[in-house]
């Protein structure tokens, strides 16, 4: 009777839930844990996480310095692990390329080819082009190169000889950059914008939304084309670089302002802001303390989503001319070489920085579509 009871006690607290496990569960942790059983999600964060990794160290990551110029139009060496002979290595290396002794039957001229008679050998952090990591320790280390300094061009070089690769590295820092800075003058105006305006209503909103609504009319991007094309040409990259940012920010916030206003609409007939209003709580008191945490779980969601928007416009304007200039390296400058059919025809490999794009837009956009379901689940 004993163990009865016994087995009996054991299996009510078997089935009796662990609640200090999750009972004080943070809103934060609820979100984590909600995120982790997303698996897009997870891999959006993971390649989020990488991508502002390769770009805060692009120069470690990059192989190459991006402005050493080679030869031109240089097709993409292959990783190879076997010698010339064919038989397997467990070595990586590539072959340059090299013109051999057989002519051309048609031209007579020298036939172009992998050099197998002298192998490029590849290795991780290898010494490379000296550069200063952060803009301030002086490296010559990098992640993967070639192990005695000879240029490698796993993605092939540009017209100028330059390597893609390293260049489409060094041009993450430049387009997430962009993107980051306008998504977060757009937040910071659009979430102020858009919690004045539904918080306070009457009057105020109405012409807030007015003025919202003249925004959003606008063509966006004839009016963006027309705004960058006032700076002049001999202006300095950094003034350029800020009158770009400026001009995206200008018209991106409109859209957030809105979404905002309907999200703090909806809040403040909840009883809890009723009842903070009732015992005379001061209004900045109720918008910092109990709409916008409420709010920030919206926008934190749109944030990640508006920035692969942000990403798209950058290389749309930069392959238009009217982006970053030289020196400054960004996608969008990049696929400036792509402008002809003829140079895509026959070197497909300058198209290289629309995959980086295509993984940059897929990464955010997984992640927001991770973090909504994280954040609001129903």
């Amino acid at each position: 009777m004993m163990a009865f009871d016994e087995m009996k006690t054991e299996t009510a607290a078997a089935a009796k839930p662990d609640r200090s496990a999750n009972g004080n569960e943070t809103y934060l942790a609820l979100v984590w844990r909600r995120l982790r059983r997303s698996f897009t999600g997870m891999v959006g964060l993971v390649l989020v996480v990488l991508l502002i990794l390769i770009s805060i160290f692009a120069d470690f990551f990059a192989p190459m310095n991006p402005l050493e110029t080679h030869g031109s139009f240089s097709p993409p060496q292959v990783v190879r692990f076997t010698d010339k002979d064919g038989n397997f290595s467990l070595a990586p290396r590539v072959y340059a390329i090299a013109e051999t002794e057989e002519l051309d039957p048609v031209t007579f001229q020298p036939i172009v080819g992998p050099n197998y008679d002298n192998p490029v050998y590849l290795g991780f952090f290898v010494k490379g082009a000296e550069y200063k990591l952060l803009g301030l320790i002086p490296m010559s280390r990098h992640f993967f190169g070639s192990t005695d300094g000879q240029p490698v061009h796993f993605l092939g070089t540009d017209k100028f000889g330059r390597d893609v690769l390293s260049r489409a590295i060094y041009g993450s820092r430049i387009s997430l950059a962009i993107a980051l800075s306008v998504v977060a003058i757009v937040t910071v105006i659009g979430t102020s914008v858009g919690l004045i305006s539904g918080y306070f209503g009457g009057p105020l909103d109405a012409w807030v939304q007015r003025f919202v609504e003249v925004v959003l009319a606008f063509p966006q991007l004839p009016l963006y084309l027309a705004l960058t094309s006032l700076i002049p040409v001999t202006a300095p990259t950094t003034v350029f670089l800020v009158f770009v940012v400026g001009v995206m920010s200008a018209l991106g916030w409109a859209q957030m302002s809105r979404e905002v206003r309907g999200k703090t609409l909806a809040l403040a007939r909840i009883d809890y802001v009723r009842a903070a209003i009732a015992v005379g709580a001061t209004d900045r008191r109720i918008i910092f303390q109990h709409i916008l945490p409420n709010v920030m779980s919206h926008v934190i969601v749109a944030v990640t989503l508006h920035i692969p928007s942000v990403v798209l416009l950058e290389s749309f304007l930069g392959f238009l001319g009217f982006a970053v200039k030289p020196p400054l390296i960004s996608w969008g400058l990049m696929l400036q070489d792509t402008a002809t059919y003829s140079v895509i025809g026959s070197y497909p490999w300058i198209l290289a920085p629309v995959g980086f794009v295509l993984v940059t837009v897929f990464a955010f956009n997984a992640l927001g579509d991770g973090l909504r379901d994280a954040v609001d689940p129903y």
